[in-house]
Order: structure tokens, then sequence, then C-alpha cells
């Protein structure tokens, strides 16, 4: 039976603890994502340190696997550029160099077929996709996945 973490009652530490460890062992969590979810229980900073260095030292939680996932799953799946991926990475407090480490790992020929892939889709659903206007859309489009300009530039003159 699942359980409902999103209380907003009062938690006790130990219970908070084994809370986040279910957590972090069915999918790969942020520091700052538990964290949040700490703040919500009302535990104390204090608690919250120990228990983020609880699960650190015993890897249930790494801030590095979480990106690396995170890139693999935003790319593969949801089809995201790197900007969009980095830009959501920050807002999860990962810090640069680990976001840097995490987007070196995609495969550049992926990424590309994926970004062709995308174009020529919303291209086909255009009634003229030639046209001045259609390209226009298709760069904004590629800009709002979070591909990088220049890469969605050299895609459009191969469609």
């Amino acid at each position: 039976m699942p359980r409902n973490f999103s209380s907003s009652k009062t938690v006790l530490p130990e219970k908070a603890l084994i809370r986040c460890e279910e957590l972090c062992a069915r999918a790969e969590r942020c520091e700052h994502e538990l964290r949040e979810k700490m703040y919500a229980w009302r535990i104390n900073g204090r608690d919250i340190d120990a228990i983020i260095n609880s699960l650190t030292t015993r890897r249930f939680l790494d801030n590095s696997r979480f990106a690396r996932a995170f890139v693999r799953d935003k790319y593969r799946f949801a089809h995201w550029g790197r900007r969009k991926i980095a830009l959501s990475l920050r807002q999860k407090r990962i810090d640069n160099d680990t976001i840097d480490e995490a987007l070196d790992e995609i495969n550049q020929e992926e990424y590309a077929a994926i970004l062709h892939g995308l174009l020529k889709a919303k291209a086909a659903r255009m009634e003229q996709p030639l046209s001045y206007e259609s390209r226009v859309k298709l760069f904004r489009f590629g800009v709002s996945r979070g591909f990088e300009p220049q890469l969605i530039s050299s895609t459009l003159k191969t469609l």
C-alpha cells in the first residue's frame, strides 16, 4: 500500500529518516528536494543536517548520481535540451561543476538526432514549413525545449 509522504503534521526525526530512505530507494533524489520535504514536515535544521549527512554517508543520497540520472531521463525521454536541463538542475541547487559533468555524458549524435526528430515532427504539422515565419517558429520551439541556438540553426538547414 503506497504511503502518503506529503504530510503537514510534524514528523519525528527518526520517522523522517525512514521516510527519506524509502523515497531515495524508489528514485534518485537530490539534497534540496529532501530538505524541502523535511521543512514541510517541520523538522528543525540540526536534525535535517544530521539526516542528510546520514543519507549521504550511506549512499542513499548522491547529488552527482541524481544529476546524471536527471540528465539521461530529460534528454532521452522528455527531449529537453542542455540549457533547459541545466536550468532545472540549478533550481534544484545542484552545483555547476556537477551539472557540467552530468551534461558531458550526453551522446552528441543521439542529442542531435533528438532535436532533428523534434523539428521534423513539428515541421510536418505546419502548412508552409519552408516559409520564413515557420522557420522562426521552429527555431523558437527548439529554444523553448532548451536546445542551443547554433545547433537549432544547423539542424534547420538540413530539414
